[in-house]
């Protein structure tokens, strides 16, 4: 079985009128989000084998909190091929990595990831928010058999779900 993680970056900054879309980093409340959906991940024991992120600075550092809190200490890639791309090069991308991986994190940009998470299950996403993570599963032993309409949702998580009560477990990890 294999499991990609789609992970939406976490709210990006839009003060700065001066950068350009790649150069954006995280607002103080995609921060503040980013702790919460990390210390969820830490206590449900979640890590990735391998991490592929968008090179764009939002998803970057997404990616490095978000694994720098659950204590990862694997590889992560970050590609510009996950950077205002076609779903379908995104699924390739997939489909090429070594199948030693059972549980890949992809930290990317919507409506991509809406996208390929539609192309992925048969249940319609409308939208993937941000700092939102759509666990799929395939039961596939090679990543070259990851197909259309063949995944099947593990869970579906967003900061929102936590605006208004967060588990003791969590607010004790927040730090």
């Amino acid at each position: 079985m294999k499991t990609i993680y789609l992970i939406r970056h976490a709210k990006s900054d839009w003060s700065d009128g001066t950068l350009n879309d790649f150069e954006r980093g995280l607002r103080k409340s995609g921060k503040k989000d980013l702790k919460t959906i990390s210390s969820y991940f830490a206590l449900q024991k979640i890590k990735p084998d391998l991490v592929l992120s968008s090179s764009a600075l939002r998803a970057q550092t997404t990616a490095d909190k978000l694994t720098k809190k659950i204590g990862y200490k694997g590889p992560i890639h970050y590609m510009e091929e996950l950077y205002l791309t076609r779903p379908e090069k995104i699924l390739d991308t997939l489909a090429l990595q070594d199948d030693v991986y059972k549980n890949i994190f992809l930290v990317g940009h919507n409506p991509e990831l809406t996208e390929l998470a539609n192309i992925f299950v048969e249940d319609n996403i409308f939208k993937l928010p941000t700092l939102s993570i759509l666990a799929i599963y395939f039961e596939i032993d090679e990543w070259s058999k990851i197909r259309e309409k063949k995944g099947n949702i593990d869970f579906f998580i967003q900061p929102k779900q936590f605006k208004y009560y967060v588990p003791k477990q969590i607010r004790t990890t927040l730090g």
